[in-house]
């Protein structure tokens, strides 16, 4: 692990210890709308500021929060607060999310961290996803596992007839909301689908966890599975759906 992404596990780590020692309750209110378009909880800036402090000295930090926060020659995209909703809600899924750029625009490294399980997903140039806990240093390569029964579909709620379309192919799976920590988890399950605009923060870090995996990106929806029926499969419907079909 390079110096990058020893200094994201420190801060990730800073960030449990934060979340986890503060009020809770000063930190449930909305404050204004972020870079990304969605309102910043207290959760979001203050694991942001833990972010910015660890961080800003490799590169130009730009957050689903603040957008662009200094300046530099190598790009970090973050979202501070991968589930934000979840995490107001004391939902078990969230984390965080953190990728990092070259000079020559190259995604170098990238971190997924789940803040509820302690689940490190990270990746860097030439590599393969590595896997491990938050407190532990010990890692792993990040495995297929061949016995999946389910799905990810993050923004189901946002799309009733392609949840019936599935359901009708007996396509099964969950919709825990964080797509970050989602594509992390791409390997485990039979596939992960999003289907919305995509936008830089959300999917930055996760995707390049998704190296050697199909991954079938457009404008409103991306399709990640390790087998390659199941994506084309799931592309025919999404691309019908487009069409108004």
């Amino acid at each position: 692990m390079n110096d990058f992404l020893l200094a994201t596990l420190k801060a990730n780590k800073e960030i449990f210890e934060a979340i986890n020692s503060i009020d809770k309750k000063s930190m449930y209110a909305k404050h204004s709308q972020g870079a990304g378009g969605d309102i910043s909880s207290g959760f979001d800036l203050a694991a942001e500021k833990i972010f910015y402090e660890n961080l800003n000295e490799f590169g130009s930090i730009e957050s689903e929060e603040s957008g662009v926060m200094n300046e530099g020659k190598c790009k970090i995209i973050i979202d501070p607060i991968d589930g934000s909703d979840n995490i107001v809600s004391n939902f078990s899924y969230y984390g965080t999310s953190v990728a990092k750029l070259n000079s020559d625009g190259v995604l170098e490294d990238a971190m997924v961290c789940n803040l509820a399980t302690k689940e490190v997903f990270w990746i860097s140039s030439q590599e393969v996803p590595m896997y491990g806990k938050l407190f532990e240093d010990k890692w792993n390569i990040v495995e297929e596992n061949n016995f999946s029964k389910i799905g990810i579909f993050e923004r189901a709620y946002d799309n009733p007839k392609i949840v019936k379309i599935l359901k009708n192919n007996k396509i099964k799976f969950r919709s825990p909301g964080a797509i970050a920590l989602s594509l992390a988890y791409a390997r485990w399950v039979d596939f992960v689908l999003f289907v919305g605009p995509i936008r830089i923060y959300d999917v930055a870090a996760g995707l390049a966890l998704c190296k050697g995996l199909e991954v079938l990106i457009q404008e409103d929806f991306a399709i990640v599975s390790k087998d390659k029926k199941i994506s084309g499969k799931l592309f025919d419907i999404i691309a019908k759906n487009f069409a108004g079909e």
